[in-house]
């Protein structure tokens, strides 16, 4: 099984616990996720973008300062800006959030529910699933040579026939070695392989 259908298999797992939704920001790395998933309400999605939420959002501050798990109704959880009273207004009206991994590459989840708060056994199974997509997640320490040079020449502007020639291969070749790239760097597009191998310093 690759590490993205695991993945896949993760999400379908909390989604069945998180009735009203979840947002996991997979090995944050000068505040940018490397990977997020999420499936709040949109419209709630949108208003925590619009008004800059992340920089007053409790959570955010918490899965920084600690790791481990907490539920928002935890009184020692400071909300100076009220923003779980306004997440209520979107359906998440108890939620749960787990912190893991050290803080240069900090994983923060947060699950949400409409009808009820998380038991302590479902809160223990969503932090034993974050932990799993942190550890499936985990950006690898290196890229084969042909990775490298195939990403470079597509980063430094040339089209897949261009690239080919300079290499000395086949253009399905190039592609293939783009495509393992994306694979290992689990990327959707080649641009975002190269960002992400920027971003690790693989190239």
């Amino acid at each position: 099984m690759s590490n993205r259908t695991s993945i896949d298999v993760e999400l379908r797992n909390v989604a069945r616990m998180a009735n009203a939704g979840y947002f996991i920001g997979l090995h944050i790395r000068f505040t940018s996720p490397l990977l997020t998933f999420q499936t709040y309400d949109q419209r709630w999605i949108d208003h925590y973008t619009e008004n800059g939420y992340v920089l007053r959002d409790p959570m955010t501050a918490w899965g920084f300062s600690r790791t481990g798990w907490i539920r928002w109704s935890d009184p020692a959880l400071l909300d100076p800006f009220g923003l779980f009273k306004e997440a209520a207004g979107y359906g998440l009206n108890f939620g749960a959030t787990v912190a893991f991994g050290p803080i240069k590459s900090r994983t923060i989840a947060s699950f949400a529910r409409d009808d009820r708060e998380f038991r302590d056994e479902e809160i223990v199974k969503l932090e034993r699933a974050v932990k799993r997509l942190h550890e499936l997640s985990e950006p690898p320490e290196a890229l084969t040579e042909a990775q490298i040079e195939a990403l470079r020449c597509i980063a430094g502007g040339d089209r897949f026939a261009a690239a080919a020639e300079k290499l000395g291969i086949s253009e399905s070749a190039l592609k293939a070695r783009i495509s393992s790239a994306r694979d290992r760097l689990m990327a959707r597009t080649t641009a975002e392989a190269i960002q992400r191998a920027k971003d690790n310093r693989l190239i």
